[in-house]
């Protein structure tokens, strides 16, 4: 969440972000809470204070009938503060939920805009294969390679499922290994792998809930939430911990599977396997001093674009606008491959700084020396990279005019050198 000094500054400023966002919060509703909480507050103190010192003053007085009335009046004072406890913690509760509902707001340097169609692209890297046939989409191309088998998945699970098989399924294996090795050996990266379930608590930490409770699987008995990235489970590893700033940045790598319920997305792109229920994904994530989150995030930029680079597939990058920047990123730059057979860009990645958002929610902060005031982290993360879409840009660019799918170089060895994938 944010720091709520920021709406005590300016509320106004905060509502005129959020309108830049498209979005909404109980700004006002927050305003009140925070000034009655901050009124109860020094009442407490006031009363506390007198208690304190008439109760000095009752042990040193000899008048029986002074001091028995005195002691008479501090209880009924002990029963206001009672009473001013039990309605701060209301009001308390009451502030917590409103601020949960604040989005982050936009760094400076975010352009303004509606919508995605205001994005801004910022560079693009490669060239367009020149292909001297019609290039097929890969809901074509996987059925008839036998690689993926539309019809079963959605017997077996219902719709936007789909099987992957062969060396389809290979292929996604090698993918992922490729992607862990690279952020690992080149990247330094430590590996991990976290639980696919989290708990209520995690889900807000990371700023899913309450606004996306709608598009979470959820598992009612237990309370179990299912993740929809990895980030999810990354940024709560350090929760409710004070860490070392000679030990920042922290930087987690995770393989992991996704799981989303698309209602955001109804009736949108329900060929292929561009948007499903489930879907594989690794994903990088750094907790970072304030002052070096955004150079963090290029450097972010820069090794997710490794990815893109070694597959040979053209890609480019481009800018969120506000209206587009989502629930707590303060800024983000998606990453998009090019995919010939759909003709249109995929967003493969998605890197965003969240300044101290998330840190904020989950308690995460860290000292830069020792007895110095914790100071929360920033927290950036990112796809290195959603395995679905680079699958399609693989097959689409990839393909021949015989049918065939030559294999990416690099992915080769992970494929015990297999060079094409037949009909």
């Amino acid at each position: 969440m944010i720091d709520i000094q920021i709406i005590r500054d300016n509320p106004q400023n905060v509502i005129d972000d959020l309108e830049k966002l498209n979005s909404t919060a109980p700004i006002e509703e927050i305003v009140e809470l925070d000034k009655r909480r901050r009124s109860i507050l020094n009442q407490v103190e006031e009363l506390k204070h007198l208690r304190n010192k008439v109760s000095k003053n009752i042990g040193r007085m000899s008048d029986k009938d002074e001091r028995d009335k005195l002691i008479t009046e501090m209880r009924e004072v002990s029963q206001k503060i009672q009473g001013f406890d039990r309605e701060l913690d209301s009001v308390e509760s009451d502030l917590k939920q409103a601020m949960l509902w604040v989005p982050n707001l936009p760094h400076s340097s975010v352009p303004v805009g509606q919508s995605e169609d205001e994005n801004i692209v910022v560079w693009t890297h490669g060239e367009k294969h020149d292909f001297d046939f019609e290039p097929k989409p890969h809901w074509d191309l996987g059925p008839e390679l036998d690689i993926i088998d539309f019809e079963r998945g959605v017997k077996i699970a219902g719709t936007r499922f789909y099987l992957l098989k062969g060396n389809g399924a290979r292929l996604q294996r090698a993918l992922i290994q490729f992607m862990l090795d690279l952020h690992v050996n080149s990247h330094k990266y430590k590996e991990v792998i976290p639980p696919y379930m989290v708990r209520r608590e995690m889900m807000f930490g990371a700023g899913q809930l309450p606004k996306f409770e709608g598009n979470i699987y959820h598992d009612v008995e237990d309370d179990f939430w299912w993740i929809g990235t990895a980030e999810i489970a990354l940024t709560n590893i350090h929760r409710e911990e004070i860490l070392d700033a000679s030990n920042l940045p922290v930087k987690y790598v995770a393989h992991t599977p996704c799981f989303r319920r698309e209602k955001m997305s109804a009736g949108r792109d329900t060929r292929g396997i561009k948007r499903g229920h489930q879907f594989d994904k690794v994903e990088l994530y750094q907790f970072t001093r304030p002052e070096e989150s955004y150079q963090i995030l290029d450097q972010m930029i820069e090794e997710a674009s490794k990815v893109c680079e070694l597959l040979k597939i053209p890609y480019r990058l481009v800018e969120a606008c506000t209206g587009d920047l989502g629930f707590h990123a303060a800024k983000k730059l998606d990453l998009e491959m090019w995919s010939p057979g759909c003709n249109e860009w995929l967003e493969v990645s998605s890197l965003s700084n969240c300044e101290d958002f998330q840190a904020r929610r989950s308690a995460i902060r860290f000292r830069r020396e020792r007895g110095s005031k914790p100071e929360h982290v920033h927290t950036i993360n990112g796809s290195g990279l959603a395995v679905p879409r680079v699958m399609i840009a693989i097959m689409e660019n990839y393909q021949n005019e015989d049918g065939n799918i030559d294999i990416p170089e690099v992915l080769q060895p992970y494929m015990g050198g297999m060079e094409k994938i037949h009909p």
